[in-house]
């Protein structure tokens, strides 16, 4: 089964043909966002971080092993393959009526990536985490963009982008043997003992 990416499948109904849409199986795979369970029927949100939004499975309870279905918590890593339908609930276009559920890592209570409000200050400690979260994901997704266009900009008009070296104090693995960068002029340096002149140094 080919994978498909939350960002095609929710955009669906704008599909060109061969490509995944309404009535056809799909595999979406990510991470557990949230797991609402009901009698009958549990939901399951997953988000592969192609795009903000979360895309919802529709899953019958009874057509699934109990164990499976309860090692699945918010933060898990999943597989869910199905059909996508137009959604039958509001807040979203369409959804998976899902088939098939595979697990590929489970996580705990201790997940830190809870549904609710977490402050910028909490996310400073989960750095490798951040990225998951709405806020997180639209900054880098407006840096992103805004790098891309910048240096499309440039490209279009025959320039290179080059990794130049940069000027720092440290002297690491024999950087310091390149050159000095200095304002002085160094035919006539200082006399005075007391005036240290600083070595800028320029690693490769």
């Amino acid at each position: 089964m080919i994978r498909n990416k939350v960002v095609d499948l929710l955009k669906a109904s704008t599909l060109p043909a061969g490509q995944a849409g309404l009535g056809e199986e799909v595999c979406v795979m990510g991470w557990v966002r949230t797991k609402r369970d009901g009698k009958n029927i549990c939901f399951i949100a997953v988000n592969d971080g192609s795009v903000i939004h979360n895309i919802q499975a529709v899953v019958d309870v009874n057509n699934f092993d109990a164990e499976l279905l309860k090692s699945i918590s918010t933060g898990a890593c999943v597989s869910i393959t199905g059909t996508l339908v137009q959604s039958q609930g509001k807040g979203q276009s369409c959804e998976i009526q899902a088939k098939k559920i595979e697990v590929f890592g489970t996580a705990d209570e201790s997940f830190p990536l809870q549904k609710k409000g977490h402050t910028l200050e909490f996310l400073r400690e989960i750095a490798h985490l951040r990225p998951r979260t709405n806020t997180f994901g639209a900054v880098f997704r407006i840096r992103h963009h805004m790098a891309f266009a910048i240096h499309k900009f440039f490209n279009d008009k025959g320039f290179f982008y080059l990794h130049t070296p940069i000027i720092t104090g440290s002297d690491a693995e024999g950087a310091g043997e390149l050159f000095h960068v200095t304002t002085l002029d160094l035919k006539s340096t200082p006399k005075n003992p007391f005036y240290r002149v600083e070595k800028l140094l320029l690693p490769l």
